[in-house]
């Protein structure tokens, strides 16, 4: 009885909600924003559906070769949006899955960061039902447009179980 006990406590396997949030870091690394690095998996059924993460659009220059306008006007991480080069990891992944023809309706989707109130629109308009963010974006509007959908929202913790057993 106490091999048995041994061996599945030397199994510690990850919660569904811990691995793919491990698999946004993991996607965040190819981001080229020279501000701030997220990343994002959209998720159905425990199945990738796509994945994203923040820079500039396929085939344009990256950031660090263009420039960031953000950063050389001095503008607050969460303001005017509409001047960054780049797209949001979130954009990014129902782009992609809207370039492979995946349809994101009731999925869910793994974030390093909480939205933003233009990533909160399209997450609500692409049917996305669940999101699972980690760290803080100032922007209290997308909490307030998340809020009044019918979209679930919840900030990432990590089970007591899985931190007594962490993976080296």
């Amino acid at each position: 009885m106490k091999r048995k006990q041994k061996e599945k406590e030397a199994l510690i396997r990850p919660t569904w909600d811990e691995y793919f949030m491990e698999l946004a870091h993991v996607i965040r690394k190819r981001s080229t924003c020279m501000r701030r690095q997220i990343g994002a998996v959209l998720v159905k059924d425990k199945r990738i559906l796509a994945t994203g993460y923040n820079g500039a659009p396929s085939g344009l220059p990256h950031c660090h070769k263009a420039g960031c306008l953000r950063k050389q006007l001095n503008i607050p991480s969460g303001e005017r949006h509409e001047i960054c080069r780049g797209a949001h990891a979130e954009q990014n992944a129902i782009a992609q899955a809207a370039l492979l023809g995946v349809s994101t309706r009731d999925s869910e989707i793994y974030i390093t960061a909480q939205p933003c109130s233009v990533c909160a629109k399209i997450l609500i308009n692409a049917g996305v039902k669940r999101i699972m963010y980690e760290g803080d974006y100032p922007d209290p509007l997308a909490m307030q447009l998340l809020a009044q959908s019918s979209l679930k929202i919840e900030r990432f913790k990590q089970s007591s179980k899985s931190k007594k057993g962490e993976r080296k």
